[in-house]
């Protein structure tokens, strides 16, 4: 014989219960459940449910599903009890319609004992939210509730996922303040409904607070730290946002590129370029942030920033190399003159040039002023020519000319 399962262990108690007599009824003060007194099915029906039992005790559904068909109650109370069995049975079979069209039948007689006909209103709300029948779940789980005088954050948390999905998020926060007040431990998921609920309605503040309490609460959840950052962004509250992507980042917390992208940004924001640099940097290497020509530019902006021009200059070279960008190289270019590397400088500029830029005198006039410090004057003049056909650089290249045309004279150099 199997194991019997949970079903199976309901259908004991019930068929156990439903089979004694209560010598005299509840007072009227009671509470419904303990008022509603049990009673037995006749006995040709009880003749039916014990030996449908007994094939399911057996592990036959289906032959218990067949005899228990054939019980024709004819009492509200029998029909009431083969229904509640059917729903029973055909739920563990999958059967989730006919499962509902007997439970509610069961349920709507409102006649079982009161144990019975609160396990099968429990039973009848947890199929219709299984099966997305929200709206018509939510009145019998309140009606669970009436009836056995007993609130549960359990039942409130399933009111409120179902009022999550008809996103009623005023009624939301309404019970899962309710269902968290009575849980034992902390509810994750009630949680997580109340900051939906928040979101949905955009109060991001209010989600925030939400966040704090669910932080501390559940620390090892990766998943909240990153929640409270990005809605620390939201607030526009950058200091609290960047303690806390910080701290989930030293938490090994943070498992996305884009993550450790935010608190690069928000580093370099707040004045530490150079910590942003090593952090992106460190992502970069490992793979988590992809090796491509936006990201390396990424990073050499964050170097730039940090004036860690060498570091700077490298990442703008490899971020040109990959597709041949003619404005990386200039940026390389001029980061190396600021260096006070002209050589590299000037392959780097001659390299923007030849693959193509926007404005090819910012190129020439980098050019000439690199070739300047070289004291190659000849070559300075040459591209100061060049970038003062350029309107972008007319003017700046055409200053310069004449002190090139002076410095040549002086060192006897011929233009």
């Amino acid at each position: 014989m199997r194991k019997m399962n949970s079903i199976a262990a309901a259908l004991v108690l019930s068929l156990a219960s439903s089979t004694a007599f209560v010598g005299s009824a509840y007072a009227a003060e009671k509470c419904p459940i303990d008022a509603r007194q049990s009673k037995a099915v006749g006995q040709s029906v009880a003749k039916k449910v014990q030996k449908s039992f007994a094939a399911y005790s057996e592990g036959n559904l289906d032959e218990a599903l067949s005899i228990l068909l054939e019980a024709n109650p004819r009492k509200a109370f029998d029909k009431a009890y083969v229904a509640r069995m059917l729903g029973n049975f055909y739920a563990e079979k999958g059967q989730m319609k006919k499962a509902l069209k007997y439970l509610k039948e069961a349920v709507d007689a409102n006649v079982l004992g009161g144990v019975d006909h609160a396990g099968t209103m429990r039973l009848y709300a947890d199929l219709l939210l299984q099966e997305k029948q929200f709206k018509q779940a939510i009145p019998y789980y309140y009606d669970w509730m009436s009836f056995t005088c007993k609130e549960e954050a359990q039942v409130y948390r399933r009111i409120g996922i179902a009022y999550s999905e008809e996103k009623n998020w005023d009624k939301v926060l309404e019970v899962v303040d309710k269902g968290i007040a009575l849980s034992e431990k902390p509810d994750k998921g009630l949680y997580q409904m109340k900051l939906t609920a928040y979101f949905n309605k955009k109060q991001y503040k209010n989600a925030v607070k939400v966040l704090e309490v669910m932080v501390p609460l559940f620390q090892d959840d990766k998943r909240l730290w990153v929640q409270l950052a990005q809605f620390y962004l939201m607030t526009e509250d950058y200091t609290k946002s960047l303690a806390t992507y910080d701290l989930a980042y030293k938490n090994g917390f943070l498992e996305t590129g884009a993550n450790v992208t935010r608190l690069s940004q928000l580093l370099a924001q707040k004045g530490s370029p150079y910590q942003a640099a090593t952090v992106y940097e460190k992502a970069v290497k490992s793979g988590l942030i992809e090796t491509n020509e936006k990201n390396l530019s990424t990073l050499a902006g964050f170097y730039h920033n940090a004036k860690a021009l060498k570091e700077a200059a490298s990442y703008y070279g490899k971020a040109a190399a990959i597709d041949n960008d003619g404005e990386l190289y200039l940026k390389q270019g001029r980061t190396l003159a600021l260096e006070g590397n002209y050589k590299p400088a000037v392959t780097a500029l001659k390299k923007s040039l030849s693959a193509g830029i926007k404005n090819p005198g910012e190129a020439q006039f980098e050019l000439a002023l690199a070739y300047l410090s070289l004291k190659e004057y000849k070559q300075a003049y040459k591209r100061a020519k060049l970038a003062a056909n350029d309107k972008k650089t007319k003017r700046s290249a055409t200053s310069y000319l004449s002190y090139i045309e002076e410095k040549a004279r002086i060192h006897n150099v011929s233009l």
